[in-house]
């Protein structure tokens, strides 16, 4: 049997969006895998070198998680669809990059902004101001795609993107704080710390968000020296963060302290650095796989590269990344 697009009954597509506790976002979760494990030739295969059988799998904690890296030289999509827009990685991981197919680029407006809203309100009540130099540089980045569509929602304007132009973002916010205007500065760690070390100054009504990543453009430092850093060159009390990558279609959002908090249709599930089919519990550290139930067209379930701890509230924090000789589990079983 073969799909002709669209394969998916519109419903299904506003399914996430209605998620509202464990027992709807494993019901659905359990009916993305077995669709994608019949109808994803990618996901299907990576079963099939598992030697998983679909109709065994009745427990959506063990669904498995398809590796991130494959996104580097697969098409993974759905049968039938064919993608509208194209997301791709910044490289800063090795030379080749991945590549997200996107059918429905409204799926993620609707996923972030949904979200963004959740925890911050609407965007028409912030001034947003963008430090994102490099990705803005290049085509294909899902953050520059979510940081515009923030901005024109913000109607403000003076929120926009400063590439590298610190002195007039630094006029922006030197007007932020006179007018005592809501302002978000979203910003990846690098062109924060420049921005730190060029204009501090003292913010009480400006939130401060980096994006992590972009490694290599200054030396590497802890998560918690960047918040030292940037609080004290601010004078604000907590730095704020949101977790996302090119491969999926929704965020996490952090409100300081490194401690993310998903969406209802988003979950974090962490996997053994020696096992990857083992899944340890709140309080212990191993690799994060994210099930994303909005990402419905390429891939709900993926196993990522980065190390995190779920909290017993329900948060969790990212705490760096495997290098190639911690991938033990993974490395076995993406030869596709």
């Amino acid at each position: 049997m073969s799909f002709t697009a669209p394969p998916l009954p519109a419903e299904l597509l506003d399914r996430p969006f209605a998620v509202d506790g464990p027992e709807a976002f494993n019901a659905l979760a359990l009916e993305l895998f077995h669709l994608h494990a019949r109808h994803n030739p990618v996901y299907r295969a990576y079963l099939e070198a598992l030697r998983t059988d679909p109709g065994a799998v009745t427990d959506a904690n063990a669904i498995p998680a398809l590796p991130i890296s494959l996104f580097r030289n697969h098409r993974i999509l759905l049968e039938g669809l064919e993608s509208r827009l194209l997301f791709t990685s910044s490289g800063t991981t090795g030379p080749v990059t991945s590549t997200h197919h996107v059918p429905w680029p409204e799926l993620y407006v609707r996923s972030f902004m949904t979200s963004f809203r959740a925890v911050y309100g609407e965007p028409s009540s912030w001034r947003i101001l963008a430090l994102l130099p490099a990705y803005l540089e290049r085509s294909g980045s899902s953050l520059v795609y979510m940081a515009e569509h923030l901005i024109r929602a913000s109607g403000d304007p003076l929120s926009g993107t400063y590439l590298h132009d610190h002195d007039a973002l630094a006029s922006a916010l030197r007007r932020s704080e006179q007018e005592g205007k809501r302002t978000l500065l979203l910003g990846v760690p690098f062109a924060l710390l420049d921005m730190a070390e060029k204009h501090p100054m003292p913010l009480r009504h400006t939130a401060i968000m980096e994006t992590g990543g972009m490694k290599g453009r200054r030396p590497e430092i802890v998560r918690e020296e960047l918040h030292r850093i940037l609080k004290a060159a601010f004078g604000v009390p907590a730095i704020h963060s949101e977790y996302g990558m090119t491969e999926l279609l929704s965020q996490a959002w952090s409100m300081g302290n490194g401690a993310y908090r998903c969406p209802p249709w988003m979950r974090i599930r962490l996997r053994d650095t020696n096992d990857p089919f083992n899944y340890p519990g709140p309080g212990r550290t191993g690799g994060i796989d994210v099930f994303d139930l909005a990402n419905v067209a390429s891939c709900p379930f993926i196993a990522t590269q980065d190390l995190g701890r779920l909290n017993a509230d329900g948060s969790f924090e990212v705490l760096g990344r495997f290098d190639n000789s911690d991938q033990r589990g993974c490395n076995l079983l993406v030869e596709m």
